[in-house]
């Protein structure tokens, strides 16, 4: 395999994961620990035997590969020197993270559809709630999402959006140590604060560190050059993965014990 072919491989290989299979299953297990009993109950009824939401957390990746239809719901193309979501101009048809979160949402809520619909739209629901609080599913810089800038990351050729998928996270502590840490930010006072606002403003709150953080981080290189990041990008990225991954957590938790008691 030429080196061509294996650099567009790794460009484009990763362009399905979202936070990575970690980075869901951080998200969804933040969640888990903060369900109600009720909700717990009726997750229980609409998965399968032997199913949890934390190994399902990346399926809705999964099903991409055919059901292509479902790749423009897992982000929102806000253009970066925007102030902000506009639903007209960034979902107009309706095709977008924000719009297909409110769809699941509604899904999951209502009793009256078939066991395998809500199963559905509940596991699209974990995993798209979870991309919206990656930084780079919210922002645009003419770009996709940071997909089409060639960087070098930590000797590795990449792109930022990749990075912010993955390459972040795989950079730092292994996931249980991660998820402790995580939950352990969630005090009662960021509970209560996390829990507020609409879905449009979660993905605002997404677009700024995508233009604070992620895309402020890039460096400027001349001609051909590729930018090359290593621990300083890596340093500066960290705790805004982890507040979002734990954001996304709380949030997740309380869409999923909306209705119960």
């Amino acid at each position: 395999m030429s080196r061509t072919v294996v650099l567009a491989w790794i460009l484009s290989a990763r362009l399905l994961l979202g936070w990575g299979v970690e980075g869901h299953r951080l998200a969804v297990r933040i969640a888990g620990g903060m369900l109600s009993p009720a909700a717990r109950l009726e997750i229980g009824r609409t998965l399968g035997p032997g199913e949890s939401l934390a190994a399902l957390a990346s399926w809705a990746d999964d099903v991409r590969t055919y059901r292509k239809e479902t790749d423009p719901w897992h982000y929102v193309d806000i253009p970066l020197d925007s102030t902000g979501f506009d639903r007209k101009r960034d979902c107009p048809r309706g095709e977008c993270i924000v719009a297909k979160i409110a769809e699941f949402r509604s899904q999951w809520r209502n009793p009256a559809l078939s066991d395998s619909k809500r199963r559905e739209a509940l596991l699209f629901l974990i995993h798209l709630v979870g991309d919206l609080h990656q930084p780079l599913h919210c922002a645009n810089n003419h770009d996709k999402g940071g997909n089409d800038v060639h960087v070098v990351f930590f000797h590795r050729p990449t792109n930022p959006h990749a990075i912010w998928d993955y390459g972040i996270l795989d950079h730092m502590p292994p996931e249980d140590q991660l998820f402790t840490a995580m939950r352990a930010m969630i005090t009662s006072q960021r509970e209560a604060q996390w829990s507020r606002g609409t879905v449009e403003d979660w993905a605002n709150e997404s677009f700024h560190v995508a233009g604070s953080v992620a895309y402020a981080g890039l460096p400027q290189v001349s001609g051909s050059q590729p930018m090359r990041l290593g621990e300083a990008y890596q340093l500066a990225a960290e705790p805004a993965v982890r507040e979002q991954i734990a954001k996304a957590g709380v949030r997740l938790a309380m869409i999923l014990n909306e209705g119960t008691r």
